[in-house]
């Protein structure tokens, strides 16, 4: 067990995570809701994730909820992409949020690397 805070993969994505909830809380609240709350909750679910597989005991069970992270980062990505067709974010945000969102997941896979490398605990 680890204390996530002092991961930087952690601290991007939750700073992510701020950015996107600013930026969605400048378009109109009834604009396309179920998109917004999607959005949300798979960009939240990236820091998330770390935190909790940093609370795990196991070292496979880390790495299962980095994999979780990196696959709700995909998730995010798809949902800008979906916002910026839609009209509800702009392109500039889209393009801003998933270059983060890009630069999050190589942390990942970086950081799961990392700990596929060390020998497990018995």
């Amino acid at each position: 067990m680890q204390d996530f805070r002092r991961l930087f993969v952690w601290q991007k994505a939750t700073r992510l995570t701020a950015e996107i909830y600013r930026t969605v809380n400048r378009a109109p609240a009834r604009r396309f809701p179920g998109l917004r709350s999607q959005l949300l909750r798979a960009t939240a679910s990236i820091a998330t994730n770390i935190a909790e597989g940093c609370g795990r005991r196991s070292h496979r069970e880390f790495i299962h909820f980095g994999e979780i992270a990196i696959a709700s980062a995909s998730e995010a990505e798809h949902h800008l992409a979906l916002a910026r067709e839609l009209g509800f974010i702009s392109a500039a945000d889209h393009d801003r949020h998933v270059r983060a969102l890009i630069e999050v997941r190589r942390m990942l896979f970086g950081l799961l690397k990392t700990l596929r490398a060390r020998k497990p605990e018995s």
